[in-house]
């Protein structure tokens, strides 16, 4: 690693000592001394009457060379956001000068130790093809927004939508029609991914925020880890003055909102109904520690959700609401010390703690009693420091580093010492759930990052490289309940004998008669964490070359490396480079015209090794099985079968006569293990992972009106290698059902088809070499990346900012696009014989056109009315076979799977071969402030989402299987069946001191 530091070092130094010349290298910054991008600067030659102008750039630097001797008149345009500032500079032959100007901005307090993308929502691009959007606090806080949830707001950027969901919790919005877990998050510029599946790791408040920028094409080799794009916050810090906020912030819920039969998520994604209410309260300050020397900010925001399930069971006499909380706590603080005018440090720490209930009952009513209850606890920090500094006139340089610890419990369980116990009355129709909460999920992951960047200026060069090392220790414990599980049934007698007891929601495992008959006993035979660490490791270098005053090309070369593509091999994906170039032409600072090419790694996703560790085995019969593959040429043949198997999670089923809890425990039960049939083993790949990676190109245009008017048009085209799917190594023949007409005499029988697989499955027996195996798996599941997607989309976007003789601020942007992918998420599985040519389909987060929009209108003083827009195209429909069709059955092709659906595809219908309707939604909020003393100082609110209560089928957060893009029977039939809708109209009132 100090080897190329010290090559990195080197070559700048070098560039510099071999390239002299008379230049001028003018620094822009703040009072407070941030630099500023994009800033105009005019240099005039005061003897010869001749003058040139350019632009900052990201370091807030701007680079005149090949200058005569004389004397020049320095001028910083006039702005919205500053006065005209000038300043004499005399320069001599041969002469390097660098010059810093600090500008004080017109009422304007400076909150981020960065303002270099300041007034980027009214600016033109002049330096490289980036495709991005960039919001600001002050458009943030106006837009009707969800429970300061951030993410809730980046719909309406384009090339991002609403996301379909793989799981409750992932991600809530998709770029480039992929998947959520695909995006890169970042904080400050660096990384905020649970690097399990890829997730947000803290949610950062909008009372930390201070600006969200959007990279979804074309960015800077700087950036990566992602196929796809990038969300990165930057947060505030303190100034001069002391600065802060209160707020108070409620969902009344149900009294208030239109009524709907269908659930809706709370702001984790997970279903909510009748009940259901929100309060928020948090602070935030920040001010001088040492004026002009440290600055601090610090704020803390709580959530709680209030919300009601029913738990109903006539057979025991039991109808009561069972009642449960959620609690979200975020705390985050900053320190920036300005050691001297070129050297600043940044300390900042996150925090993030939140439970979410699972109290027992339903939505609609259920059978899990409070005994069963768990919560989902999930516990994070994020300490990072960033280190900004100079070295000599023309070389600043970032040294960070971040630690962080993020703690996912999926199920913790109200009674960690029971059994589970699934009871049923004497028809043998489930009535209780008591115990143990079912499946143990428990990831933890402790991660540190290192940055190292350089910036050089020099003649018409702006140069960047940078190292980076990410390094994440994974631990989890996971699989069934190692206290048990048992499925009993009630007499008559026993059954009237617990409801006389009256228990009500209080009944427990203990409740249930001792000689109650116990029909299965189950035990988990690995209750133990398990783990490995992920280390990627990122190198980048970048010129920015000015050809002219009018012409900027970008040249950049990246290369990322992650040992997770290992596998099951030996060998890594070690040639992922990453090529990265751009153009951007200026024709008077008005007009740009920039396009681009690049190449972009993703990292490997921790959950594929996790799973194909978890759901693994490495019993003798289960390595014959493989030793069989092998020998048939369908599994590498030099592969090591005790590198590609572990003993994973397995749920045996102990024989003999059980009692009611006396099962026998795991330590007793381990020698199960080797004869255990399972419908399903993985095994980790023995050639291992290639990591996804996508082509990216785009062509755009950008029209600055006026100084607070931006046109841009920009054609964006993805194509996306590498993803994810899983192979059936033991996979039966195909059965292709393409005859719409195909009725339950067609269909083949999990019998017929276990015998056409290339070892064949008997009875739950394979027979090799003449010997009956009974520890094997019918289907054999490895993860491969043959997977691919396909996005175009044409993006017009219009905005303005607001001026001091308007009224309103807008943004209006309109997206024609299309996904095609034959892979949705990392355990995507063919229908059909691993076919994934059949799977080639409009993706499910597709849309054809996305208009979105919203303007915030200032009638009067201290007033903001702001609507927003948002029309979707609707989703694609996939039509699945009905049960009643085909004889009570939906597995056609009789591999015993769907494959993350329902029911296998209705004969003749393709994936996602048809269309939801279309889906309008207005939002709209209301703020006013009163002021105080002359100055705003109490803000009340009301935002109202959905405001016309349309009931729309599309386009909201849902998993796949509560959506309406699965539907029954063919297309023909023309008919829809309604599964859930958006959320109808809500309300959400907040009330704010600021100061």
């Amino acid at each position: 690693m100090q080897k190329i530091y010290t090559i990195i070092l080197f070559s700048f130094f070098y560039c510099a000592s071999t390239q002299a010349q008379s230049i001028l290298s003018v620094l822009i910054k703040t009072d407070q001394g941030d630099s500023l991008f994009n800033v105009a600067v005019s240099l005039k030659n005061t003897q010869a009457n001749t003058s040139v102008s350019n632009y900052t750039n990201r370091q807030g630097i701007v680079v005149f060379s090949n200058l005569v001797v004389g004397e020049y008149e320095l001028v910083i345009l006039e702005s919205s956001e500053y006065k005209e500032q000038s300043q004499k500079v005399t320069l001599a032959e041969n002469e390097s000068k660098e010059v810093i100007i600090s500008i004080t901005k017109n009422n304007v307090t400076t909150l981020e130790e960065v303002t270099i993308l300041s007034t980027r929502s009214a600016q033109i691009n002049l330096k490289d093809a980036e495709v991005s959007s960039y919001v600001t606090l002050k458009e943030i806080q106006a837009l009707p927004m969800e429970g300061r949830d951030i993410t809730r707001s980046l719909y309406r950027l384009p090339n991002l939508t609403i996301a379909t969901l793989g799981y409750a919790e992932s991600p809530n919005v998709s770029i480039n029609g992929l998947n959520g877990i695909y995006t890169n998050y970042m904080i400050d510029g660096m990384d905020n991914n649970e690097r399990f599946l890829g997730n947000v790791k803290f949610n950062t408040p909008i009372g930390f925020t201070k600006s969200v920028t959007v990279l979804t094409n074309n960015y800077s080799v700087e950036y990566g880890n992602t196929s796809n794009g990038i969300v990165n916050l930057e947060t505030r810090s303190g100034s001069n003055d002391f600065t802060g906020e209160v707020f108070y912030l409620t969902r009344p819920g149900s009294s208030i909102d239109s009524k709907s039969p269908f659930a809706n998520l709370d702001l984790s994604g997970n279903p909510v109904k009748d009940g259901f209410q929100r309060n928020q309260f948090g602070v935030g300050m920040g001010g001088a520690i040492k004026k002009n020397k440290t600055f601090y900010y610090v704020n803390v925001e709580q959530t709680y959700d209030k919300k009601d399930n029913l738990l109903n069971v006539p057979a025991l006499g039991v109808s009561e609401i069972v009642q449960g909380n959620n609690s979200f706590t975020y705390a985050s603080a900053k320190i920036d010390h300005y050691w001297k005018k070129n050297f600043r440090t940044s300390l900042r720490g996150n925090l993030g703690w939140f439970d979410i209930d699972r109290q027992g009952g339903g939505l609609e009513g259920g059978t899990n009693f409070p005994s069963s209850a768990s919560r989902q606890e999930n516990r994070t920090y994020l300490i990072a420091m960033k280190n900004q500094y100079r070295i000599g006139q023309r070389l600043q340089a970032e040294t960070n580093f971040q630690t962080s610890y993020f703690r996912w419990n999926y199920r913790q369980p109200n009674n960690t010492t029971l059994p589970t116990v699934n009871v049923q009355d004497p028809t043998g129709r489930i009535i209780a759930n008591l115990g143990y909460a079912g499946a143990i999920f428990d990831d933890s992951e402790y991660t540190n990052q290192i940055q190292q960047k350089f910036f050089l200026t020099k003649g018409k060069h702006s140069l960047k490289a940078g190292v980076e090392f990410t390094t994440s220790d994974f631990k989890l414990l996971a699989g069934g309940n190692p206290n048990g599980q048992y499925t009993v049934r009630l007499t008559q007698l026993q059954l009237d004998n617990v409801k006389a007891k009256n228990l009500g929601a209080s009944l427990n495992v203990q409740d249930i008669p001792a000689d109650v008959s116990v029909l299965s006993y189950d035990v988990e035979l690995r209750p133990s964490v398990f783990g490995k660490t992920q280390n990627v490791f990122n190198l980048y270098l970048e010129d920015q070359y000015a050809v002219n005053k009018n012409l900027n090309v970008v040249l950049g070369l990246r290369y990322d490396y992650d040992n997770l593509s290992k596998a099951g091999g030996n060998k890594g994906d070690f040639n992922n480079l990453a090529p990265r170039t751009s153009f951007n032409y200026a024709i008077k600072g008005r007009h740009v015209i920039r396009g681009g090419y690049g190449i972009f790694y993703d990292k490997v996703k921790y959950a594929v090794q996790s799973d194909n560790l978890q759901l693994s085995n490495n019993s003798p019969d289960f390595l014959k099985q493989l030793a069989e593959l092998q020998r048939l040429g369908i599994l590498d043949p030099t592969a090591d079968l005790n590198q590609i198997t572990f003993p994973g999670n397995l749920l045996v089923r102990p024989t003999g006569p059980i009692t009611y809890l006396n099962g026998p425990t795991a330590e007793n039960s381990q020698g199960l293990r080797d004869n255990r049939f399972n419908t399903n083993y993985r095994i980790q790949n023995p050639n291992g992972l290639d990591n996804p990676f996508s082509h990216q190109f785009s062509l755009g245009y950008q029209y600055k009106i006026d100084d607070h008017s931006l046109f841009s048009l920009d054609i964006v085209h993805t194509e996306t290698n590498n993803l994810y799917t899983i192979v059936d190594l033991n996979s039966p023949a195909p059965y292709k059902l393409n005859d719409p007409t195909a009725t339950v005499t067609n269909v083949r029988t999990q019998a017929a088809a276990n015998l056409t697989r290339p070892i064949p499955i008997v009875n739950n027996t394979a027979t090799i070499n003449g010997q009956v195996l009974r520890g094997v798996a019918r289907d054999i599941f490895m993860t491969t990346t043959q997977g691919k997607a396909i996005y175009s989309a044409a993006n017009f976007v219009l905005q303005r900012t607001k001026s001091t003789d308007s009224k309103v601020s807008y943004r209006v942007a309109y997206s024609l696009a299309f996904i095609k992918n034959n892979s949705e998420s990392i355990n995507t599985r063919a229908l059909d014989a691993n076919d994934f040519e059949a799977e080639w389909a409009y993706g499910d987060n597709d849309r054809r056109h996305v208009i979105t929009g919203f303007l915030t209108w200032y009638p009067i003083k201290n007033f903001t009315v702001t609507p927003a827009l948002l029309y979707q195209s609707g989703q694609p429909i996939t039509y699945l076979a009905r049960a009643t069709d085909f004889g009570g059955t939906t597995d056609l092709n009789g591999n015993g799977e769907s494959f993350g659906l329902p029911a296998d595809r209705q004969p003749g219908e393709a994936r996602n071969s048809g269309r939801l309707p279309d889906a309008t939604t207005f939002d709209i909020s209301l703020k006013y402030q009163i002021a105080i003393k002359g100055k705003p100082a109490i803000e009340i609110s009301a935002d109202v989402f959905n405001l016309l209560d349309a009931e729309n089928l599309t386009g909201y957060n849902s998993t796949r299987g509560v959506s309406n893009l699965n539907q029954f029977g063919p297309s023909t039939a023309n008919t829809l069946v309604k599964y859930s809708t958006a959320p109808l109209r809500q309300f959400q009132f907040g009330l704010r001191y600021i100061w």
